[in-house]
């Protein structure tokens, strides 16, 4: 039997993707993702906020390029993966990342007029604009 890796998360995205161009034209886009809970502990409201590492690639990133950035609150489907590299020093490193399949961004219809008009002149007016260009069906991912 095989296993699921399955990941959701619904959070704010840390910075602006930083986007790259790999050798045959691959786009890869990265940025941190903030998940916060809320709990009370001796009558005291505490936030704790966990970060995560994401990843888009190809059609994905180039659209996270376009329309994510600093602040924005997104859903987020994707899987589980952990790498490893060798720093400076020859350490050997991990690193948990979440790679995305799916995502959408979240938020009231103010956030949407108010987003930057990009360098190429098109700004996304509305949120069903948003939803088009990750769901062609336009369903809600839940």
């Amino acid at each position: 039997m095989s296993g699921i890796n399955k990941v959701i998360l619904v959070g704010h995205l840390g910075k602006d993707p930083e986007v790259r161009h790999l050798d045959g034209g691959v786009t890869v886009a990265s940025f941190p993702l903030a998940t916060s809970e809320t709990y009370n502990k001796d009558g005291k409201r505490i936030e704790q906020t966990e970060w995560h590492n994401i990843v888009l690639w190809r059609g994905l990133a180039e659209v996270a390029s376009k329309y994510l950035q600093k602040g924005k609150l997104v859903y987020i489907e994707g899987k589980l993966r952990t790498r490893s590299f060798e720093d400076r020093e020859k350490i050997k490193k991990y690193v948990t990342e979440v790679v995305v399949e799916n995502f959408t961004i979240l938020g009231r219809k103010s956030d949407f007029e108010q987003t930057p008009v990009s360098s190429e002149g098109t700004t996304p007016k509305s949120e069903s604009e948003y939803t088009d260009l990750t769901d062609p069906s336009g369903d809600l991912p839940f």
